[in-house]
């Protein structure tokens, strides 16, 4: 029999330990070895226990839950789930957490928090044996929050669009990657896989902390050079001509590839209505989400580039596109910058799209 992987569950909570517990003990992958009220006693049980995932609430007495995931990734790095509130307060140390170095996170619900935990069993299973395999401490890229740095190299030519998608481990790649790119970027639509009031948050945190002006989308919105346009969690976000260039539209119809906002959704657009103009990139993630708008984007003569296994926190979507021929070129992501760059400035016009090198 495979080894069950090992959860230590950190929540203030009694009644939230008891539903986590219950829930991940329902699948025979996952054993769960341990409980703790607080991140002091937690500290011993990681010492004892060593678990492999550890679930970790935001807001809990005597240290918030972002210093203890501070000091778990600096002592003994160990995947954690964040366990968060749907709150915009939540929103923001979620993001936070992401960035110092957490897997990912469950956002518990506010109401009817039994019942809903219970629909929400499959996907906190399949998040803790994501977790379980992730690479942590491995290529963590993210750095505290610093003033905006000076441009390193300006475009010579603004007229490509990029199109990017990300989900599981996308918060800290995202922000890596737009960290190597100068205030006069090309436009750069992005899809994230994140709840509503998150994605805000998401936003106005890059928009902080990058060379390049950084929002979330909204719809019709112009879409202009040195800007970059994140999807609502709620809806899918796509370009469309407008009257003086192209604009964002969103869309709150039904989910695809699994999800709202979809990568597939932005890629096909992009495919559909940039050609071979545009720059499709592909983060870490879970899933293959993003993998058949890829190769749309390929057979419309689109550059198409996908984060390599090494540097990938969950190297799910960007081998599914790998694997199917979407990807024309991969790249380890502290090279994706100058990768991004190179196929912006190349010559529109030459017909068919080719591999763009690394810097």
């Amino acid at each position: 029999m495979a080894k069950r992987i090992r959860v230590l569950i950190v929540d203030d909570s009694t009644l939230m330990r008891q539903l986590l517990n219950s829930v991940l003990s329902e699948d025979p992958e996952i054993e769960v070895v341990g409980e703790a009220p607080d991140p002091f006693i937690a500290r011993d049980l990681i010492k004892s226990l060593n678990p492999d995932v550890i679930t970790l609430d935001v807001e809990m007495p005597h240290m918030d839950g972002v210093t203890f995931l501070r000091k778990i990734m600096a002592l003994r790095p160990t995947p954690v789930l964040m366990i968060s509130t749907l709150t915009q307060a939540g929103a923001h140390i979620t993001i936070e957490a992401l960035e110092v170095g957490a897997v990912d996170f469950i956002a518990k619900p506010m109401r009817n928090v039994a019942q809903e935990m219970v629909a929400l069993a499959a996907t906190i299973q399949t998040k803790v044996k994501m977790a379980a395999r992730a690479k942590v401490g491995v290529h963590r890229t993210a750095s505290p929050v610093a003033a905006k740095p000076r441009p390193v190299r300006t475009l010579g030519l603004k007229s490509r669009i990029v199109f990017l998608g990300a989900s599981t481990g996308g918060v800290e790649a995202i922000k890596a990657l737009l960290m190597q790119l100068p205030e006069d970027c090309p436009s750069i639509l992005i899809t994230q896989h994140m709840p509503e009031r998150f994605t805000t948050s998401f936003a106005e945190r890059l928009d902080k902390e990058c060379p390049m002006r950084v929002s979330e989308a909204k719809h019709n919105q112009p879409i202009e050079a040195g800007h970059v346009y994140i999807a609502p969690g709620s809806h899918h976000l796509e370009i469309a001509r407008a009257a003086q260039g192209h604009a964002c539209t969103l869309s709150d119809s039904a989910t695809v590839s699994g999800h709202r906002p979809s990568v597939d959704v932005l890629f096909r657009s992009a495919a559909r209505v940039y050609g071979r103009a545009g720059v499709g990139v592909i983060l870490t993630g879970m899933g293959k989400d993003g993998a058949d708008g890829m190769l749309e984007m390929r057979k419309a003569g689109a550059t198409t580039l996908g984060q390599d296994e090494g540097s990938s926190l969950v190297y799910g979507m960007p081998r599914a596109a790998f694997e199917i021929g979407a990807v024309m070129q991969q790249y380890p992501l502290n090279k994706m910058g100058n990768a991004l760059l190179d196929a912006s400035e190349a010559m529109v016009g030459a017909g068919t799209s080719r591999p763009v090198s690394a810097a």
